[in-house]
C-alpha cells in the first residue's frame, strides 16, 4: 500500500474519532438516579419545631437607666487646684477627677490621687450647685481620701457587699470623664481580689471591670445592679494595645478605711517592718527552695517588730497569727486586719528549716 493510501485511511480515522468525542460531548451519558431511600430516616423528624417561649423564657437586660438615674444625684465632679513650679516659673495646674456623696452631711468618697497636694478643691453637684470642698482626712496606701462640702440634705448612695461578686457580674462606672461632666459606662466583673503595684504603690483587693474608665473618673463609684456602690473607681490600664481593664477599689476594703478618715483624719495600719516577695513555683526551683509559696523577707527594718522576732532576710513567711501566707498580697492584708499592739505567731522557713516566732505589731511609722 502506498504511502498516500496510508495518509488517506489515518485522516478519516482521525476525522471519525473527532466527531465521536464531540458528540458525547455534546450528549452526554444519562446519569443513574440517586438510589431510592425512604422519606423518613433516623436523622430527619418531619414534625420539628422551635421549643415553646414558654418553655425556655428569654432572660431580660438589666435595668441600667433606672440604677443610674438612682445612683448619678450622688456623683460629683472634683476639680482642683495645685501649685506647680518648673524651669518657666510658677503656674497653677487644673485637675479633674469624681466623687460620690455617703451621707446626708456632706461627706464624699474620692481618691488620694485626686486631691492630693490640692491647694483648692471645688465639688459639683448634680443639680449644678458648686461648694468649696475641704480634706478631712487621706489615705496613700489604699488611694482614699475623704473631703466634705459645707451643706446638708444631700442626697447619697448605699453601700454594697463586694464579697458577694462574681465573675460577669453587671456593673456601671460613673464619674466625670474627661472633666466634661457626669457621664456612666456599663460592663461586667472580669476579675476580683487583684493587685496592682502603682508607681510603687501596691494596691489590693481591686475589681476587674470592662467598664470604659477615663481620666476624670477617678473617685467615682463603680455600681451593681442594685444601685450600690461596690467599687471607688481608681486605676486604668493605659498601654498601647490593651482595652477594657479598669480598676476599683473594692466596697469592702474602703468601708475599712473610710471611717477612721473622717474620725482621726488619717488611717493607723499595724506594721511589721519587712520588705517582701512572693516565693513562686518558679522562684522555688530556681533556688532550691523547701517550699513554693509563701513571703520572702528581702529587706527587714531595724528596731522594728520583724527584727525583735528574730526574723532575718531570706526567711520565708508561710504562717501569720495562724493563716496561710501564699503571697505577699495575703500577708498585707491579714497584717492590715491585725490590731496595733496585737501579738502574733509567725511561721517561716529558714534554709530547710520550719521555724516559729511571734511579735507584737506596732503602729506604721509615718512616711
Amino acid at each position: 500500500m502506498s504511502n498516500k493510501i496510508k495518509y488517506i485511511l489515518a485522516a478519516l480515522i482521525l476525522v471519525t474519532l473527532t466527531l465521536s468525542i464531540s458528540i458525547w460531548a455534546l450528549y452526554p451519558p444519562p446519569i443513574s438516579p440517586p438510589p431510592q431511600v425512604d422519606d423518613l430516616t433516623p436523622h430527619t423528624q418531619p414534625d420539628w419545631a422551635f421549643p415553646s417561649e414558654n418553655e425556655a423564657p428569654a432572660i431580660s437586660l438589666p435595668d441600667f437607666p433606672t440604677v443610674i438615674a438612682r445612683v448619678m444625684p450622688s456623683v460629683v465632679s472634683v476639680t482642683t487646684e495645685r501649685g506647680v513650679s518648673d524651669l518657666f516659673g510658677q503656674y497653677t495646674e487644673r485637675g479633674t477627677g469624681s466623687g460620690v456623696i455617703i451621707d446626708g452631711e456632706g461627706y464624699i468618697v474620692t481618691n488620694n490621687h485626686v486631691v492630693e497636694g490640692a491647694k483648692s478643691i471645688y465639688v459639683e453637684l448634680d443639680d449644678g450647685r458648686t461648694f468649696p470642698g475641704n480634706i478631712v482626712g487621706t489615705d496613700p496606701l489604699s488611694d482614699l481620701a475623704v473631703i466634705r462640702i459645707d451643706t446638708t440634705d444631700l442626697p447619697y448612695v448605699r453601700w454594697g457587699n463586694s464579697s458577694l461578686l462574681s465573675l460577669g457580674n453587671w456593673v456601671i462606672a460613673i464619674g466625670n470623664a474627661l472633666g466634661e461632666g457626669i457621664s456612666a459606662t456599663t460592663g461586667t466583673v472580669s476579675r476580683l481580689n487583684v493587685t496592682v503595684n502603682v508607681q510603687g504603690n501596691i494596691l489590693y483587693n481591686l475589681i476587674q471591670t470592662t467598664a470604659a474608665i477615663n481620666p476624670g473618673n477617678s473617685g467615682g463609684p463603680l455600681v451593681n445592679m442594685a444601685g450600690e456602690v461596690i467599687g471607688i473607681t481608681s486605676v486604668k490600664v493605659a498601654v498601647l494595645g490593651v482595652e477594657g481593664v479598669g480598676y476599683a477599689i473594692s466596697s469592702d476594703e474602703a468601708k475599712l478605711i473610710i471611717p477612721d478618715l473622717i474620725r482621726h483624719g488619717h488611717v493607723t495600719y499595724p506594721w511589721l517592718g519587712v520588705a517582701l516577695y512572693t516565693v513562686s513555683p518558679s522562684l522555688a526551683a530556681e533556688r532550691n527552695l523547701p517550699v513554693n509559696k509563701g513571703a520572702i523577707i528581702v529587706e527587714l527594718v531595724a528596731n522594728s517588730p520583724a527584727e525583735a522576732a528574730g526574723l532575718r532576710t531570706d526567711d520565708i513567711i508561710i504562717q501569720f497569727g495562724g493563716k496561710e501566707i501564699s503571697n505577699v498580697a495575703d500577708l498585707v492584708q491579714t497584717i492590715r486586719s491585725s490590731q496595733i499592739g496585737q501579738e502574733v505567731e509567725i511561721t517561716f522557713v529558714r534554709g530547710k528549716d520550719f521555724k516559729t516566732t511571734s511579735a507584737r505589731l506596732i503602729e506604721r511609722p509615718a512616711p
